[in-house]
């Protein structure tokens, strides 16, 4: 009805509002009449009208604002309203089937960064950064969800923890994944699979290894058909998907490449580090502003890909076995059984036993970044929230030197040793001599 776009075509009305939702950069706006839009809002669409207006000259630059004002609830009337919901409601799928499911299996640069809601343009961030995020989460989202791994992660929390590793030896995981292409050239069926597929396997089976040959061929599947490249679910290519899954198999089956692997993982200390990170971001899972969420089965170490992987049936009475023979345990008993996963539910029990003992320590506005000085102080992530203090190590494999930590008043002690931590500066090294994270309560524990 508005007297400036009555003329368009039905046509030209789809292909701008196909140019607007193809353009949006984030999944919706939350937009209606008791709601206004946010100034942010109004920037996320005014972002993608401009981007729409660059791509398709030939259209209307004014129908294509005309739509961006629609979507902000500018307009009032029935039909107006019901385009500003039908358009929320579209552009959430339409990113996650465009970016989740088509780009990220497209971009292999670091795939555990292409992770649901995540951004792999964004390589790692600061502690500043994480502090100043966090702490923005704790005085406007308190209740927020937090989660590491659910049962739409492209991989599980454990696998791009190992995989974030790799950031830490660049130089020699290109040497591993040169060396490795160079062996299994005999494996491939002419030009396939394309040098992208195979990039995106190698770093699955580091990310997950141990795996076994019927995975890492469902995974393939998905991932190429997801990608759209080569071959599609709607339009498959049985020649490429052949020659994807001939090569799956037959690296699998190829006892030199298996075996350099493995050396590789041994070398570069992978599982271990893998660990250590998993156990720093499970610490921070638990501890941070929010409400966390544990997916069943993750409380063990679990290195599982995309679904229907993640998915499989959860071993609950496994978990019971480790979990009463932590009953009595140390820190030092969890890690002579870091192999069946018994660092992780440690962990993970001590703390939900702590958040149960004081929970006003965990769902307060509460944040505080801790002072950390040092050579290595970028590689440590602390805070104190109440009476609860964190101290993380973001890297693993660091001398730490003179790096400390500004410990708050009070009379503190190790959740997860029973040490009693004194306040004032204190070195980190001791810190984490038998955990990668400490996790500290004040007063009675």
């Amino acid at each position: 009805r508005d007297r400036r776009h009555v003329d368009h075509t039905r046509t030209e009305l789809r292909e701008a509002l196909r140019e607007v939702v193809a353009a949006f950069p984030e999944y919706r706006v939350y937009v209606t009449p008791e709601r206004p839009a946010t100034g942010y809002e109004r920037e996320v669409v005014s972002e993608a009208v401009a981007a729409a207006i660059s791509r398709r000259p030939d259209i209307d630059a004014s129908l294509l604002s005309f739509i961006g004002e629609l979507a902000l609830g500018q307009y009032a009337g029935a039909e107006e309203l019901e385009l500003c919901v039908r358009f929320q409601q579209l552009t959430a799928p339409v990113t996650a089937k465009g970016v989740e499911d088509t780009a990220f299996y497209r971009y292999h640069r670091l795939i555990s960064l292409n992770e649901v809601g995540g951004d792999p343009s964004r390589f790692g961030a600061s502690t500043a950064s994480f502090h100043a995020v966090t702490a923005a989460t704790a005085a406007r989202w308190p209740d927020t969800m937090l989660t590491l791994s659910t049962h739409d992660t492209k991989r599980s929390a454990d696998v791009r923890a190992r995989l974030n590793a790799l950031s830490e030896r660049p130089e020699r995981w290109q040497a591993a994944a040169q060396r490795w292409a160079q062996h299994n050239e005999r494996h491939r069926s002419g030009e396939w699979p394309d040098r992208n597929t195979e990039y995106l396997l190698y770093q699955t089976l580091v990310g997950a290894w141990p795996v076994d040959v019927e995975r890492l061929v469902a995974f393939a599947t998905k991932a190429t058909k997801e990608a759209k490249v080569h071959t599609s679910w709607i339009d498959p290519v049985a020649e490429y998907d052949d020659a994807v899954e001939d090569f799956v198999r037959a690296i699998l089956a190829d006892v030199e490449f298996t075996a350099d692997l493995e050396r590789f993982l041994g070398a570069e200390d992978l599982v271990a580090r893998g660990r250590r990170h998993s156990l720093v971001q499970t610490a921070l899972l638990l501890t941070c502003p929010g409400v966390a969420d544990l997916y069943q089965g993750t409380e063990l170490w679990d290195l599982s890909l995309v679904d229907p992987d993640n998915r499989r049936p959860v071993d609950f009475e496994q978990r019971r076995r480790v979990l009463a023979a932590l009953a009595s345990a140390t820190a030092a008993d969890a890690w002579a059984e870091a192999d069946g996963g018994a660092p992780k539910l440690f962990l993970i029990h001590r703390l939900l036993a702590h958040r149960r003992r004081r929970p006003d320590s965990y769902t307060s506005a509460s944040y505080e970044p801790l002072e950390v000085s040092g050579a290595h102080r970028g590689h440590v992530v602390a805070f104190t929230r109440g009476a609860v203090a964190l101290v993380g190590a973001c890297r693993s494999t660091v001398a730490w030197g003179d790096t400390a930590v500004d410990v708050p008043p009070g009379r503190w002690t190790d959740l997860l040793t029973g040490t009693a931590v004194q306040p004032g500066e204190q070195p980190v090294g001791p810190l984490f001599a038998s955990f990668p994270v400490a996790v500290l309560a004040r007063g009675d524990a």
